[in-house]
């Protein structure tokens, strides 16, 4: 293996500067909440479409921010894009890799929106108005796309999970992880905040881009 290429300088272009904004843009967050009250995620992050906060550029600008003072938030997000998009990229090349991190993004943020519309015409006040003002922020949705990519790519690529002593197959790592987000997100336990639906829909999102590219044209990486 050339370990150069482990080198930041030598990541590939999208992948390097996905990362280069996100962690800029987390750290704008944390600085201005901080220091002046102006909080990012009021405006860029994604609303629910009643809500009077709401504007259609969300769904891009959402999967660029993050908890403003949760690290672990966009560290593991990236952390997700520099070990499997730089491998996807090299595989995909640049454009056809950001066309797939937007696509599953806005995919996600799309479902995640749907979602959240079933759950609030079930719902009563303050419940409803309680969703109705929430939102959704982080680069997950891609990430979860990206991650089902890899393991349609690459099955058979063991990983090493932390807590696991042992290897894992990606195409295991990717259908038990998804399945496990359905649990969570169909479980919708109070005071669980994480967008399980829109992980899910980054996946759905990519299982349609790759199946698109596998038609469009043929021998272009495999699917599983």
């Amino acid at each position: 293996m050339n370990t150069s290429r482990n080198n930041f300088g030598n990541l590939p272009t999208v992948t390097k500067n996905l990362l280069i904004i996100n962690v800029i843009i987390w750290l704008a967050q944390f600085v201005l909440l901080r220091r002046t009250d102006v909080d990012l995620t009021q405006q860029f992050g994604l609303h629910f479409p009643a809500s009077d906060n709401f504007r259609f550029y969300q769904l891009i600008t959402y999967m660029f921010l993050h908890d403003p003072f949760s690290f672990s938030h966009v560290f593991f997000n990236m952390f997700a894009v520099f070990m499997f998009g730089r491998t996807l990229e090299q595989v995909w090349g640049p454009k056809r890799f950001l066309t797939y991190y937007m696509v599953t993004g806005i995919g996600a943020g799309l479902v995640q929106l749907l979602v959240m519309y079933i759950r609030i015409s079930a719902e009563l006040p303050p419940e409803m108005f309680s969703m109705v003002n929430s939102i959704t922020v982080g680069a997950s949705g891609s990430v979860f796309g990206i991650l089902l990519a890899f393991g349609m790519l690459f099955p058979n690529a063991q990983l090493f999970i932390i807590p696991f002593p042992f290897p894992i197959k990606a195409k295991w790592f990717v259908i038990g992880y998804g399945l496990i987000e359905l649990l969570f997100g169909v479980a919708n336990r109070t005071g669980d905040n994480v967008a399980h639906f829109a992980h899910l829909g980054g996946m759905l999102f990519g299982i349609f881009m790759i199946l698109y590219w596998r038609k469009k044209d043929k021998g272009y990486g495999k699917f599983y």
